[in-house]
């Protein structure tokens, strides 16, 4: 697949009405036309603009746009030598599908229960990793940690993680609730709450199981100490599964994740959310407690993911913003204040780097609530971010706002991120090229890039067929589950398969659609969650 190549590269879903429709053409002439595949007519013609040698990935381009087209159909891309693009579509909302399998995705990595026919279809299979978790800490301890999410391509669960999934989806519905009328549906689904609170309940309840209710801190993760094969469906992973030791940064992403659903469930769940504003505050007083805590390591004996990380300030600042705007009282806004001074990065957006969530709670606030000069200076800094990232995104042949450095493992969670980013500068500086930018992003993951490649599984002409995810591998099942955002490419080449046969390429190039490619073709849950956020907008 990674051979082929076509010299138009278009959103291989489609194009909004109204916002902006742009396309790749490889060729060495300019002129285009758009063709309505129905009628065969051109309905559109123009010429795109360069050339240009864009670094990131090795291509002579001209970049296209036909954004002042704006009649719903099917269209192809046709240059003067008469090469293709994939069919696309216009409509009022051209990804409702997309939105709706990148959540269901969440329904698929659920751990601890059946997964039915009626709701799963091909990929359903039988509960898994039901048995109780030996205490890392306290080898005669057991306890309960079914349900939640598995995290990525393999059957571990990992507080951090699955608090940056939980705050990008609640996000997504506290900013873009009608993108969320539709039912996926689930086995939960009723007309009190949005299937979407739903799917998130499932991970905070288990969330909540990490927390040890004396001390108050969250353990760091539950997994076994080593990965299953690749081909072990969930419910054949039997070895022991263990509760690593409780570490800063889970028990403060837990206390902000919860303090954030303790807000939006109320008018839905009110026992829920106080349940979940009672765990916050005991995660509050265990990070009060531990001032000075090293970062997490995998305890000896156990390889599983470790998701180490030596700075917890920003997750401490998330938690105080949380817990300030979710019980008003000044003592978090006051320690939030103080972390504020710290320097670390306050518009991150990833697992190692939760600053920007503590930013972006601190901005969506009201006026009455909020610190004015405080104020004033993270929203400086974020649009400078955001300006930054346009800037990027404009010399770029692909129209996304990443380096060649930025090619990294996961990189396509930086693009969601970045372009989830550029969404909350449009909503806080209140202009619209923040999400014709972050429109360009969308278009890069559903076909517009290098590789004329859909990074979401189920979804595209020319899709990731291969992701490595253990149940895709191991049911027997041709296609893979659905709705699922592949890492992308990885400069660094992280991984045996990509070193074997990506040598010498391109940043934006290096990536094979390959089971066996961990460091470039896994799935995760917060490479899904910004996705969701992102088509969010464009869903409404």
């Amino acid at each position: 697949m990674n051979d082929f190549k076509r010299f138009i590269l278009v959103n291989q879903i489609g194009y909004p009405l109204k916002g902006r429709k742009s396309f790749v053409l490889r060729g060495e002439n300019a002129d285009y036309r758009v063709i309505n595949t129905e009628t065969l007519q051109v309905a559109y013609s123009g010429q795109a603009e360069g050339p240009i040698e864009d670094a990131c990935s090795g291509d002579r381009l001209y970049k296209g746009d036909f954004t002042q087209f704006e009649e719903p159909g099917r269209y192809i891309i046709e240059d003067a030598e008469g090469h293709q693009s994939s069919p696309f579509i216009i409509a009022e909302r051209p990804y409702s599908d997309v939105h709706k399998g990148l959540l269901k995705a969440f329904y698929y990595l659920r751990c601890g229960e059946d997964l039915d026919k009626e709701y799963a279809g091909e990929w359903q299979h039988k509960a898994c990793h039901t048995a109780k978790g030996c205490v890392h800490s306290n080898p005669g301890q057991y306890l309960d940690g079914n349900g939640g999410w598995h995290d990525a391509g393999d059957y571990g669960k990992y507080v951090v993680a699955g608090a940056k999934a939980v705050a990008d989806l609640l996000l997504a519905w506290e900013l873009y609730p009608n993108a969320f009328k539709d039912p996926i549906p689930l086995p939960e689904t009723n007309e009190a709450m949005p299937d979407v609170l739903h799917e998130c309940k499932v991970e905070m309840d288990f969330l909540l199981k990490m927390q040890d209710t004396e001390s108050g801190g969250s353990y760091h993760k539950l997994t076994t100490r080593q990965f299953p094969g690749l081909a072990v469906m969930p419910e054949n992973d039997e070895a022991e599964l263990v509760f690593s030791p409780i570490s800063t940064t889970a028990t403060a992403c837990s206390a902000a994740v919860m303090a954030q659903a303790a807000r939006v469930y109320r008018a839905f769940d009110a026992d829920f959310a106080d349940k979940c504003l009672k765990s916050a505050k005991l995660s509050w007083a265990w990070i009060e407690a531990h001032p000075h805590e090293p970062g997490f390591k995998n305890p000896p004996d156990i390889s599983t993911g470790e998701y180490g990380d030596d700075c917890d300030l920003d997750e401490r600042y998330w938690a105080a913003a949380e817990l300030f705007f979710a019980t008003g009282e000044q003592k978090y806004h006051e320690t939030f204040k103080s972390f504020a001074k710290s320097n670390f990065p306050k518009c991150e957006l990833g697992w190692a780097d939760m600053g920007g969530y503590g930013t972006i709670r601190y901005l969506l606030s009201s006026d009455s609530e909020r610190a004015p000069e405080l104020y004033s200076e993270l929203k400086s800094t974020l649009l400078m971010e955001a300006d930054r990232l346009i800037e990027i995104a404009a010399s770029d042949g692909y129209g996304i706002s990443l380096v060649e450095d930025d090619y990294i493992w996961g990189s396509n969670m930086v693009v969601m991120n970045r372009a989830m980013l550029l969404l909350l500068a449009c909503k806080i500086g209140e202009s619209e090229e923040y999400a014709e930018a972050a429109l360009g992003h969308l278009h890069y993951l559903l076909g517009q890039n290098v590789l004329d490649l859909s990074y979401v599984t189920g979804f595209g002409e020319r899709l990731v067929m291969h992701p490595h995810h253990r149940p895709s591998v191991g049911d027997g099942v041709d296609a893979p589950v659905p709705g699922m955002v592949a890492g992308g490419p990885n400069k660094h080449l992280n991984d045996e398969c990509m070193a074997a046969h990506l040598q010498g390429k391109p940043a934006a190039a290096c990536y094979i659609d390959h089971e066996d490619s961990y460091a470039g073709n896994e799935i995760t849950i917060y490479w899904n969650s910004p996705a969701v956020f992102v088509f969010s907008h464009w869903n409404q």
